[in-house]
């Protein structure tokens, strides 16, 4: 019996060996921790900061997701992008819109009630029955956002990519090394902003040092950064897609 017990323990060891150190052993503390990464981990936190931020500027693309909170008002967001335009959707206080640029030009699209909404709020007490109108000829149609419009240059910001890396990757306050973990199944090491408040940035140990997670200061959200350098299709809408109000579109939004 205390040989088939003791062959049955060994089975066991033999079985585990791929989870654990060793059966019995001090479970492998003293491994390297940076050991199969790309080194950034041992770097002091501003350089790390800055090897992010080259690599994020580096890439052809990325795709951009979350929230971002910003004067009281909540964005989900979920973006791809890239040098010449973005494309993806956005979501704030129950309204939805699609957005695609291609190059300068910046294309706005939303069902019927959102367009019936955002004309609604500004028409007064007799716009309820041209609103509905404007929200029918708008439904589902890409709505050509002038470069002169008011709303060009904020929405046109949601699908910059160096606007939206260089305003979203800088940290506040002195920056210091935080944990390691891991996102997406990708080990990270964590750089946090001065005084707990600054915010904190998850920067991939595995291949070139993309951010893979922002958590912004003050609970202003929290952005993932995945598909790094990788392409995808942008083209422009077939023109009976699109509807081109000339001037300025619709007012709302």
């Amino acid at each position: 019996m205390r040989t088939r017990n003791t062959a049955l323990v060994a089975a066991m060891c033999a079985g585990l060996a791929a989870a654990l150190a060793g059966c019995g052993g001090d479970g492998g503390g003293g491994e390297d921790p940076d050991a199969g990464t790309n080194g950034v981990g041992k770097l002091p936190a501003t350089k790390i900061e800055s090897r992010a931020r080259k690599a994020a500027g580096a890439a052809e693309a990325v795709r951009l997701s979350g929230q971002l909170v910003t004067k009281g008002r909540t964005y989900k967001v979920d973006m791809r992008l890239k040098a010449d335009g973005g494309t993806g959707q956005v979501s704030s206080e129950g309204s939805t819109f699609e957005l695609l640029r291609v190059g300068k030009d910046l294309y706005l699209k939303a069902d019927a009630g959102f367009w019936a909404h955002k004309t609604g709020s500004h028409a007064g007490s007799g716009g309820g029955q041209n609103s509905a109108g404007v929200g029918d000829k708008l439904d589902d149609k890409y709505v050509k956002v002038p470069v002169r419009d008011p709303s060009y240059k904020r929405l046109s910001g949601l699908t910059d990519k160096t606007l939206l890396l260089d305003g979203l990757l800088g940290l506040h306050g002195e920056i210091s090394t935080g944990d390691r973990g891991k996102v997406g199944g990708v080990r990270t090491i964590r750089i946090r902003g001065g005084q707990g408040s600054g915010g904190t940035l998850d920067v991939s140990l595995e291949g070139k040092p993309y951010p893979l997670r922002l958590q912004r200061a003050g609970g202003a959200g929290v952005i993932r950064l995945a598909d790094w350098d990788k392409d995808f299709p942008l083209t422009a809408p077939a023109k009976d897609e699109v509807v081109d109000y000339g001037q300025q579109i619709p007012s709302g939004t």
